[in-house]
């Protein structure tokens, strides 16, 4: 039980007891409540704002330990981007260039994934712009190994063919005459006996008489067998393979049909004097992939480093082609 409390009357001169209404005890109660109320919540804002709570510090300590998860992700996807990046090189410069095979392009290579809204989902969050990046630089590595794979599949299966390749490759010169000086014009830009201009000679004029004998340089499937009055004449187009093809022009007589399977060193034609052109000879031509490329660079089978120098100096002359 409480004590009863006394406080002093001036009026009276004594002591007299205290008593408290009940309106003051519940203004007491109240007021109690409310600066309780207030100080617990400023504590609470201070400890939420310098501190917070628990479960808050859980949720950091989480997201935390994920960014640091992310920061090791990205650095494993710049190692693997390295290592992408010297596969690719090699590829281009070193295997593909062994089994005569064009570079795959820099823009098949970082082609896009496509799609606006492939990352739409990832949007809206705190951490969106980190998780979306990551998810693009996924996306680019996966689709850049897709086509590395891709190539190693074409290198692998050119592997396979090596021996196909290297009968196929236009590998000898078309006729067995060794005078490198019968050779009256060469590959690049001569004058036209016709037309007195200067353009692209794409091959080898041969200055031989009518008859002699045109063989094949390489494996391949005659593609065309034809009769002209005009341009290179009477005229057999060689696939190879490979995209590779050999041309003969100014032909005098067929040895062989379309469709045909030649094998290199085989009879295929006769020279001549056919369609535009000053005198007898064999018109020579090698494309790779549909372009003139210079014959003598696919002698190799022919010719010793000396003759090899040789004819390269002799091509060096301003001649004029014979067609």
């Amino acid at each position: 039980m409480a004590k009863p409390k006394y406080v002093f009357n001036q009026k009276t001169l004594t002591y007299e007891r205290y008593f408290v209404n009940w309106k003051k005890r519940l203004l007491g109660v109240l007021y109690f409540l409310l600066t309780t109320g207030a100080m617990a919540v400023v504590m609470m804002m201070v400890m939420s704002r310098f501190f917070g709570s628990p479960q808050e510090r859980i949720l950091k300590r989480e997201l935390n330990f994920m960014k640091f998860q992310y920061d090791l992700l990205n650095e494993r996807f710049t190692e693997l981007d390295k290592v992408l990046k010297e596969l690719e090189e090699r590829d281009n410069n070193i295997y593909r260039v062994i089994f005569e095979a064009e570079p795959v392009p820099s823009s098949v290579r970082r082609a896009g994934i496509g799609g606006s809204d492939r990352y739409e989902n990832m949007k809206g969050y705190s951490n969106s712009e980190l998780v979306t990046e990551s998810a693009k630089r996924l996306d680019r590595i996966a689709s850049q190994l897709y086509v590395q794979s891709k190539s190693f599949d074409e290198v692998f299966d050119l592997a396979k063919r090596k021996n196909e390749l290297i009968a196929s490759i236009p590998a000898i010169r078309p006729l067995k005459d060794k005078d490198f000086r019968r050779i009256s014009s060469y590959f690049g830009y001569r004058t036209d006996p016709f037309y007195k201009v200067s353009k692209l000679h794409a091959g080898l004029d041969f200055s031989t008489p009518t008859g002699t004998d045109v063989f094949v340089t390489g494996d391949g499937v005659v593609e065309t067998v034809e009769k002209s009055y005009y341009g290179y004449g009477n005229i057999i187009v060689v696939n190879h393979g490979f995209g590779y093809r050999t041309v003969y022009g100014h032909l005098s007589s067929f040895k062989v049909k379309k469709g045909e399977k030649v094998k290199r060193g085989q009879l295929i034609a006769k020279t001549g004097n056919s369609g535009k052109s000053t005198s007898p000879h064999l018109h020579y031509e090698v494309r790779k992939n549909n372009v003139p490329v210079n014959p003598i660079h696919f002698f190799f089978n022919d010719l010793s480093p000396a003759e090899y120098e040789l004819i390269l100096e002799l091509s060096t002359a301003q001649t004029q082609s014979m067609d």
